[in-house]
């Protein structure tokens, strides 16, 4: 990096006198027009970049518009700081070496994490892919991405100090084992989430439940350490991502049907309409044009309850949409319950029969006899 990196040549412009004031005023006036400059170009490229659907030519254009500004700017404050610098000590002009060499790098790495998140965006994009990757896995490549560069680039920044490298990497390791032991909640919440971008259980915009854990949302966000999922009253979750490597965990976004599964009860009365109405239901339920024919469909008689005969309906619904299956399942049960009347049967409510083995006799004679009371003689 230090071969790569070379300071402003300060005698581009030789100073005579006091003439070196007029440089860096020169030096500065320069900086401004080439910032201009570079300002329309970028503006330009801009345009045609966004007309395109390619996702690296508009990320390298947007990631590169601030860094390029900063670097026009800090490089003629650095060589009129140079050229000031040379009419006075000379520790001044190694310092502004050291800060060039690190602005370098840390405009690089600028420019790398712009880049990056440039194409995290747009790889989730369906303007930009015609298949989008999945933004969890895109998330989490992209934070050991960040992660990388940030790590990389302060390691170079510490060699262009002038500190040892494997001795702060040394450091890293022995200081690392007692953070482990300090933080090894922290450590599994981050193996957990590690895990979840491994495995995949889920993604974010998936509604989970854990029938260990009152545990039921939509994923919002999956972090490090935490996963934010929110609840269907609105409220948000906050999870460590420990818990879910020792729960179970459900996925009902993953379903490929919703199931229909109802009994339906007749009187007893109506016993022997159960046999045509079962086949009617299963005529309808077959030509059913939003329930799916390649999926378990069953209308059986079920069971003798106490105040009725049932018979049960189970299928699956095309739709895994909440607000969809519920519809069609209403269309199926009024469909049911018109099938049931057309043939002459009720639906059955809970009643309850009072049978009287023998009659009740009353002997009129004894009833019309006075009984021994007040005042009166027996």
């Amino acid at each position: 990096m230090n071969e790569l990196i070379t300071a402003l040549p300060t005698d581009l412009l030789p100073s005579v006198g006091g003439a070196w004031i007029y440089q860096v005023f020169a030096v500065i006036f320069v900086s401004l027009a080439l910032a201009y400059v570079g300002k329309l170009i970028l503006d330009r490229v801009e345009r045609r970049a966004l007309k395109s659907n390619s996702i690296w030519d508009d990320t390298l254009v947007l990631a590169a518009r601030r860094p390029l500004w900063v670097l026009i700017w800090t490089m003629g404050l650095l060589w009129a700081g140079q050229i000031t610098a040379a009419q006075m000590e000379e520790e001044l002009a190694g310092v502004l070496d050291a800060v060039q060499q690190i602005l370098l790098i840390v405009l690089l790495a600028w420019f790398l994490l712009r880049l990056m998140m440039q194409v995290e965006v747009r790889l989730v994009d369906p303007n930009y892919r015609t298949k989008p990757i999945d933004q969890t896995t895109v998330s989490a490549i992209g934070k050991l991405l960040r992660i990388s560069v940030i790590i990389t680039a302060a390691l170079v920044v510490l060699q262009a100090l002038g500190y040892s490298i494997s001795g702060v990497l040394a450091f890293g390791g022995i200081g690392g084992i007692a953070v482990g032991f300090a933080a090894k909640d922290l450590l599994a919440n981050f193996f957990g989430g590690l895990m979840i971008y491994l495995d995949r259980p889920f993604a974010v915009g998936d509604w989970v439940r854990s029938p260990d854990k009152e545990i039921e949302g939509t994923v919002e966000h999956i972090g490090w350490r935490l996963t934010r999922i929110r609840t269907f009253d609105k409220r948000p979750l906050y999870v460590p991502n420990s818990i879910f490597n020792n729960i179970v965990v459900q996925n009902p976004s993953r379903m490929t049907h919703r199931r229909i599964y109802e009994h339906i009860g007749i009187r007893y009365d109506d016993i022997q309409r159960m046999q045509p109405v079962l086949e009617a239901v299963r005529e309808m339920v077959a030509s059913h044009p939003e329930i799916a024919q390649d999926q378990t469909q069953m209308v059986f008689f079920d069971r003798c309850a106490p105040s009725s005969v049932d018979f049960f309906v189970y299928c699956f619904t095309v739709t895994t949409v909440w607000a969809e299956y519920h519809r069609i399942k209403e269309d199926v049960l009024l469909k049911v319950l018109a099938i049931v009347q057309e043939h002459g049967a009720e639906i059955a409510f809970p009643t309850s029969t009072l049978h009287i083995p023998e009659a009740v006799r009353i002997d009129e004679a004894r009833s019309r006899e006075p009984k021994a009371g007040r005042g009166e003689l027996a």
